[in-house]
C-alpha cells in the first residue's frame, strides 16, 4: 500500500477519522516527508510510537489563526525553525538578503520570519495559553542557552527564555522526543519532565536542580567577553553523552537548565528511523509550485552516519550532533539503494553516501561508547590521537555492495571526506577504490587554508598533511588511470587570519595555478567555537587572545586575494597587498600577484574592467608538483560563498573549468 502524508489539514484528519491529534508540528520549512528532514523524521516516529501528528507547515506568523488549522492537539505542539537556522536561511554573510529559499514551494523567499522558533512559539502561546510547547531543530538547539546572535551584533537570552515554550530538545531529538511524549501520555505535568537528557528546562528553584554546574549569569556573560568565552568552554566540554555533566544558567530569578546530552543511537535505532514509511517527497500541495528544490540534494543519495569526530571550530555539529559517529547497517541502507532505484526518476547515480563527514564509519576509538569522548582533546587536531582506529574496510564493504546493485552505474561520494583520517589508515584500499570509483570528476576536500597558525584556529590539521594528500591524490590518480580535480575549499577572514596570511593563500594558489570560482567568507552562526572567538577575540580553548577580522572592506579584501585574478578585484588586491607590506608582489616577475597601475591599458597590466593578459592561464612556477591531476572550481559549501562574478568579460573562448587550468 502507498504510504499516506501525515495530516496537514482538517479534512485530512476527517478521513483517518481523527478527531484530536495528539500533536502538532509547526515547521519553517514546507512539508517533505523525507528523512533528510527534521520534521519528517520526529513526526514519522511519534506515530511509530502511536501517537497521531499533524503538520502545519510554514504557517502565516502574522496571524494565530494559522496555529489553529489543525485544532488543539491533545499532547502538545512541536515547533522548528526548519533544517537551517532561519536568519542563515534568510541572510548571507554580508546581511544582505537571500534571493532563494531551498526549503519553500518554488525558492520562494518571505516565507518564514526571522527568529522564526521564538515567532512561531509565541504565536501558538497567544492562541493557546496552557498547551504544552516543545521547540527543537537546529535553530532552538544552538539558541539553547544564551549565545552570540552575528545579525543583532548581541548577546541573545536562551531561547527558551524568549519563546514561550516548555522545553526544548536539542540535537537530533529521537530518543528526547519519544520520552517527553510517553511522559506526557502518563499525565505528568510538562513543567515537572525535568528529568529527560537531550532537554533545556525552566525553574526558579535552584535548589532541585541536580548535580549541577551554575554557569555564570545572564548579565555577566552579556557584559564581559572573557565570563562569555569561560562560559562556553564549559558548555563546549558537556557536549558529550557519557561525561557530559548538567548545566544551569541564571536569568535573575529564573534558571535555565540544560540536562546532559541523550545518548547516541544503536546501529538498530538509526536503521529503524530510515525504515519508517516515508513518503520521500514533497506533499503534493505543493506540485503547482514547482515543488521545494531542496530534494533535489537528497533525493537519490545515502545518509550513512551522523555525529563527527572531525572537531572543526567553525562547524556546530559538536554541539548538534555530537562527536560520537553512530552509524546504519549496511542491510538498512542497501535496502534503501533499493527503493531508491525503482523511482521512476533514477537514473542509475547515486549521488552521495555519506553524512557529515563521508569516511567515517564507526567511533574514533573503542572507549567512546562507554566513557565518551575526551573533554580537552580532539581526535584528529592538531594531530591524529595515538587511539584513533583509522580503518575503512566496512565502508568499502559498504561501497562495494552498492556497485553491485541492479541499475546502479555509479556511486558517488559528494558529502565530502577527511583527508587527514584517510591518510592515517595504513591501508590504501580505501584511497584506491574512492579514486577509481566514486569521484564524479573532482573529489571535494575542506584545507580550508594554508597559514598553519590560522588552520589552528580552525582545528585543522597542519597545511604539511594536506599537501601530502594532495601528492598521494595525484599519484592514485596515475595509478588508476585516472586524471581527476581536486577541489580544496577555502575560507576568508576566519578569526587568526590577518592580511599577510591572505596574501599567503593567495601565493599558494598563484603557484598552483588555479582561481576558486567561490570563495567562502566566514559566518559566525550560533554556538561555535569560532563564533565565540569572533564575539570575543579570545580562544575558548586556551583564553588567549585572537586577532578578528570585522571591518566588511578588509574582509571584501582577503576574499579578492583569494580571486587576485578577477580584472574588478584589482584595487581591492592592490590595498589589501600595501597594507600587508607585499607591494614585491606587484610586477612583472613570475612572483607577482598583479601588474603595476601605471602600464593598464597597453596589454601588460590591469584596469578596472580590462582583461589582463593571459589572466585565466597559469601564472608564477606553474603546476607544482603537488596538484592533484586537475583542479576544478569550488562550488557552494557550509558558510559563505561568493561568485565573484562581477563584471566579467564575456568576448573570447568561453572560460570553462577545463580549459582554464589546460596545461601549456
Amino acid at each position: 500500500m502507498k504510504n499516506r502524508f501525515l495530516p496537514v489539514s482538517k479534512e485530512d484528519m476527517k478521513e483517518r477519522k481523527i478527531e484530536q491529534l495528539d500533536f502538532v508540528y509547526v515547521t519553517g520549512d514546507a512539508y517533505v516527508d523525507h528523512p533528510s528532514f527534521g520534521h519528517a523524521i520526529i513526526g514519522r516516529l511519534l506515530e511509530s510510537r502511536g501517537y497521531t501528528v499533524g503538520m502545519i507547515p510554514q504557517p502565516d506568523w502574522k496571524t494565530k489563526e494559522s496555529v489553529m488549522a489543525l485544532g488543539r492537539p491533545r499532547l502538545g505542539f512541536l515547533v522548528s525553525g526548519g533544517n537551517m537556522d532561519s536568519m542563515v536561511n534568510h541572510y548571507s554573510v554580508s546581511k544582505k538578503h537571500r534571493q532563494k529559499d531551498s526549503y519553500t514551494p518554488g525558492g520562494e523567499m518571505g516565507r518564514r520570519p526571522d527568529y522564526a522558533v521564538v515567532v512561531y512559539c509565541n504565536l501558538i502561546r497567544q492562541a493557546y495559553k496552557d498547551v504544552p510547547i516543545i521547540a527543537g531543530g537546529i535553530e532552538a538547539s544552538l539558541r539553547r542557552l544564551s549565545h552570540y546572535d552575528y545579525w543583532s551584533d548581541s548577546v541573545k537570552r536562551s531561547v527558551l527564555m524568549d519563546c514561550g515554550a516548555d522545553l526544548i530538545s536539542y540535537g537530533m531529538g529521537e530518543h528526547s522526543i519519544v520520552e517527553i511524549a510517553d511522559a506526557l501520555q502518563a499525565g505528568i505535568a510538562v513543567k515537572d519532565i525535568t528529568f529527560v537528557n537531550g532537554t533545556c528546562y525552566k525553574t526558579k528553584r535552584p535548589e532541585e536542580i541536580y548535580d549541577a554546574v551554575f554557569l555564570p549569569d545572564y548579565e555577566q556573560v552579556r557584559s564581559e567577553k572573557q565570563i562569555y568565552a569561560e562560559s562556553f568552554a564549559v558548555q563546549y566540554r558537556n557536549t558529550d553523552p557519557f561525561s557530559g555533566k548538567r548545566l544551569a544558567e541564571p536569568y535573575g530569578t529564573v534558571y535555565v537548565v540544560q540536562n546532559p546530552p541523550a545518548k547516541p543511537l544503536t546501529q538498530q535505532e538509526m536503521d529503524d528511523v530510515y525504515a519508517l514509511p516515508y513518503c520521500r517527497t514533497w506533499h503534493p500541495m505543493y506540485d503547482a509550485a514547482g515543488g521545494i528544490p531542496a530534494i533535489s540534494e537528497v533525493k537519490f543519495s545515502l545518509v550513512s552516519n551522523r555525529g563527527c569526530f572531525g572537531g572543526c571550530n567553525f562547524c556546530a555539529l559538536t554541539m548538534h550532533q555530537g562527536r560520537i559517529v553512530q552509524t546504519r547497517s549496511h542491510a538498512s541502507i542497501l535496502a534503501e539503494a533499493r527503493q531508491m532505484t525503482e523511482d521512476p526518476e533514477f537514473k542509475g547515480y547515486i549521488h552521495d553516501v555519506g553524512g557529515p563527514t563521508a569516511n567515517f564509519r564507526h567511533p574514533s576509538c573503542e572507549k567512546q561508547l562507554t566513557k565518551g569522548v575526551c573533554q580537552n582533546r580532539q581526535c584528529l587536531f592538531p594531530k591524529p590521537c595515538p587511539n584513533l582506529n583509522a580503518d575503512h574496510r566496512d565502508y568499502v564493504e559498504l561501497l562495494r555492495s552498492l556497485r553491485k546493485l541492479p541499475k546502479v552505474k555509479k556511486v558517488f561520494i559528494r558529502s565530502g571526506i577527511r583527508f587527514d583520517y584517510l591518510l592515517a589508515d595504513p591501508s590504501d584500499v580505501f584511497f584506491r577504490e574512492l579514486v577509481k570509483y566514486h569521484v564524479s570528476g573532482q573529489l571535494k576536500v575542506a584545507p580550508e587554508h594554508v597559514s598553519n597558525r590560522v588552520l589552528a584556529m580552525m582545528g585543522k590539521p597542519e597545511h604539511a598533511v594536506y599537501m601530502k594528500f594532495s601528492e598521494r591524490y595525484k599519484k592514485m590518480n596515475e595509478a588508476c588511470g585516472q586524471n581527476q580535480f581536486l577541489v580544496p575549499y577555502l575560507m576568508s577572514s576566519h578569526p587568526g587570519c590577518t592580511m599577510e596570511d591572505a596574501v599567503e593563500l593567495a601565493c599558494f594558489l598563484r603557484d598552483l595555478g588555479y582561481m576558486p570560482e567561490q570563495v567562502q567568507d566566514f559566518y559566525p552562526t550560533p554556538a561555535t567555537v569560532s563564533t565565540c572567538m569572533y564575539y570575543t577575540g579570545l580562544d575558548p580553548r586556551t583564553m588567549q587572545p585572537v586577532y578578528v577580522e570585522k571591518n566588511p572592506h578588509r574582509k571584501a579584501l582577503q576574499r579578492a586575494l583569494i580571486q587576485y585574478r578577477r580584472p574588478e578585484n584589482y584595487e581591492l588586491v592592490q590595498e589589501a597587498l600595501r597594507i600587508a607590506g607585499r607591494t614585491d608582489l606587484i610586477g612583472f616577475g613570475p612572483e607577482c600577484l598583479i601588474r603595476p597601475r601605471q602600464f593598464a591599458g597597453n596589454g601588460r597590466g590591469w584596469t578596472g574592467t580590462q582583461k589582463p593578459s593571459g589572466s585565466y592561464k597559469k601564472t608564477g612556477s606553474g603546476r607544482s608538483s603537488h596538484n592533484g591531476g586537475r583542479i576544478a572550481g569550488a562550488d557552494h559549501r557550509r558558510g559563505e560563498t561568493h561568485s565573484g562574478q562581477g563584471n566579467r568579460p564575456t568576448s573570447g573562448k568561453k572560460k570553462t573549468i577545463r580549459n582554464v587550468h589546460k596545461k601549456k
